[in-house]
């Protein structure tokens, strides 16, 4: 049987608007192709971004005397023994404390979420004394949040590619 040049025209107009339906389609399409060669962040990336962000959220909010703001760093489990001692004689918003200086001096990976390791610098009158900290943020949820507070080792000189951050 041979072809009838209807057939052939058919033929050819469905070869032609190929290309447009497959567009439509979304194959071939360029945002596609954009997505596809940036690979979404590392999940390691990630957990030391945001854990870098609470923490530096909280010693922000340290300095700054800030209670709400230090309060909404922590994990929901943590806000009621925030609340009771928090202002108290020994909090970390206490009044008779001022923050000259706090800086993130490490992170890394730890059994209980990312381990943030911080130098914080407390004024009491004309006394002032340094002291290390680490912070263990972990993921709750969607969210990410200060899920421990305990005092750190003496500080190590800081490892490659990690800055101490100043409190603001």
């Amino acid at each position: 049987m041979r072809p009838t040049h209807r057939r052939l025209a058919a033929t050819a107009a469905g070869l032609m608007l190929l290309p447009v339906a497959l567009i439509g389609c979304g194959i071939g399409d360029k945002d596609e192709e954009k997505s596809a060669a940036k690979p979404a962040r590392a999940p390691a990336d990630e957990a030391a971004t945001r854990s870098r962000e609470r923490v530096q959220a909280y010693l922000d909010a340290m300095a700054a005397k800030d209670v709400a703001a230090g309060r909404s760093q922590l994990c929901a489990l943590l806000h009621d023994g925030f609340d009771l001692g928090a202002t108290g004689p020994n909090g970390d918003f206490a009044d008779h404390f001022q923050v000259p200086e706090a800086a993130i001096t490490d992170i890394r990976s730890g059994p209980l979420g990312q381990e943030v390791r911080v130098s914080v610098s407390v004024a009491v009158g004309k006394r002032t004394v340094t002291r290390p900290l680490v912070f263990t943020v972990t993921r709750d949820g969607s969210d990410w949040c200060i899920a421990a507070e305990a005092p750190g080792e003496p500080a190590a000189p800081t490892p490659a590619g990690v800055a101490p951050t100043p409190a603001s």
